[in-house]
């Protein structure tokens, strides 16, 4: 009897199929939805678009046997209340930005954006390919949530104020809407910071409670209307320089699928990353121009003030390094950029200064 057939037919045979029967692990049967819940206004430019993207791709990618059932911000709970539901069982996934989330740990800025951090490219090289999705996942599992980045918005401006910033001393007393980290920094700088959901920022701007809001982008920032309001736009910030949003989904709830509809979830979570950047990039410069044919002034920061933003980041940063998973999380992030950083510079950042000027750009 050769090997095959005593496998086949033998004790041992039968014993090993029993073996594997029974390490295999138990995956749900038959079709499944998953409520995906997010920080966005139904309808907001980019953000709304970017989850229902995600949800619209996994459904197909699945044949269906997989669907997501989108709630946006309200439906079926907060803006900010998205983390909690999924770590709670009370949804299965949610997409947001997770620097919304420094309050659960603080090293959820970084998988947003840092200020002072990466742009788009930069994080994705840390991301895929320099430990940022294992560390991602470390930190989920304390809160028992699998995540992913799921999108990015671009480099964004510096925000829409009342009134021209011409020192650091404007920014003392200024009602200001900027969350996560970057929202300390101009809190050191004497702003009072504000952290309001997107759907509200508007009415806050219009009424006065506010004197100038941070948001997204020319694009989304146009369709907000904040134009209709002030005509101040800083077009450069340092507060989120590649700011990504992220896919997370409740961990029993993703070790409960199949393989092959765990790794749906993934790819369409990539997939998202690039659709959103591209769609934020390709409509911000058309709005822009838009903005400016309205009267809108594009601004730059004085340089005192850029160093001050970078002087109070400094400070926010340290005092989060008492957190050894923060500290860790800081230390990757900042070698991966610099090391991302000297080849973009030596590489894309010297062709396009020279086509750029060639071309007159």
């Amino acid at each position: 009897m050769d090997r095959r057939s005593f496998l086949r037919t033998g004790t041992l045979g039968s014993t090993a199929a029993a073996a594997t029967a029974l390490a295999a692990p138990a995956y749900a049967q038959g079709n499944r939805t998953l409520t995906m819940v997010t920080s966005w206004g139904r309808g907001l430019a980019g953000v709304h678009d970017s989850a229902q993207y995600v949800a619209d791709r996994i459904t197909a990618m699945s044949d269906g046997t997989l669907t997501v059932d989108l709630k946006s911000a309200g439906e079926l709970v907060g803006a900010f209340e998205v983390f909690d539901a999924v770590t709670s069982g009370q949804a299965d996934m949610y997409q947001s930005a997770d620097y919304y989330f420094t309050g659960q740990h603080p090293a959820y800025q970084m998988f947003c954006s840092l200020p002072f951090g990466m742009t788009p490219q930069e994080l994705n090289n840390w991301y895929y390919h320099d430990g940022g999705s294992d560390l991602h996942n470390e930190l989920g599992q304390i809160f028992g949530l699998k995540s992913f980045l799921s999108g990015n918005t671009g480099p964004q401006p510096g925000g829409w104020f009342r009134k021209e910033i011409n020192s650091v001393a404007d920014f003392q007393g200024l009602a200001f809407r900027m969350p996560g980290q970057g929202g300390e920094v101009l809190g050191k700088l004497g702003a009072s910071v504000q952290n309001l959901p997107g759907a509200e920022v508007y009415q806050a701007l219009a009424s006065g409670a506010l004197d100038g809001v941070d948001w997204v982008g020319p694009w989304a920032d146009e369709k907000a209307g904040f134009q209709e309001i002030t005509k101040f736009y800083y077009t450069a910030g340092f507060q989120e320089p590649g700011p990504a949003l992220s896919l997370a989904c409740n961990l029993d709830v993703y070790e409960g699928l199949s393989p092959a509809h765990q790794a749906i979830i993934e790819q369409a979570a990539v997939a998202a990353n690039t659709w959103t950047l591209s769609l934020f990039m390709k409509n911000n410069a058309a709005a822009l121009k838009r903005l400016q044919s309205g009267g809108v002034q594009a601004l730059t920061f004085p340089d005192d003030v850029w160093a001050a933003f970078k002087t109070a980041s400094e400070e926010v940063y340290q005092q989060y390094m008492g957190d050894e998973l923060y500290k860790r999380i800081f230390d990757s992030y900042q070698a991966s950029m610099r090391d991302s950083a000297a080849w973009i510079e030596t590489s894309e950042g010297a062709y396009t200064r020279q086509r750029d000027r060639l071309l007159g750009i």
